[in-house]
């Protein structure tokens, strides 16, 4: 038998899911508009799936030497800068860096510029 306090949750959990963003006023985080032509995969599935076409490209390069070129960070990173005043590309440390956007406004902990560059690095000669 249902008691009255998980039927209100269930109810909650119905009507949530039909409201819009907008209906509840959710902020959003503003997400900073890439520079590219187009990305190697569409917007949602990007935002969808980012993070597990970074961990299996991770994968492939550490334990098999595969480097794509079209889906390394490094070209993330060209794309997706966001500059500063002084038009320098920002880093990780920025609350404007383009990763840092949704990351913090998920509360999500990301490792990746432990070890990599977080902007583009200067073009070589």
């Amino acid at each position: 038998m249902i008691k009255i306090g998980q039927m209100l949750a269930i109810l909650a959990l119905l009507f949530a899911g039909s409201a819009s963003a907008t209906e509840w006023k959710v902020p959003f985080p503003n997400v900073p508009k890439g520079e590219g032509e187009s990305c190697v995969r569409d917007t949602a599935f990007m935002r969808a799936n980012h993070m597990d076409l970074l961990s299996h490209q991770r994968d492939d390069t550490v334990h098999q030497g595969v480097r794509p070129k079209q889906t390394a960070l490094t070209e993330c990173l060209t794309c997706h800068a966001v500059k500063d005043e002084a038009a320098k590309p920002v880093t990780y440390s920025d609350p404007k860096h383009f990763c840092r956007t949704c990351h913090d406004y998920a509360a999500v902990t990301i490792d990746c510029f432990s070890c990599h560059n977080s902007a583009p690095e200067k073009a070589k000669p």
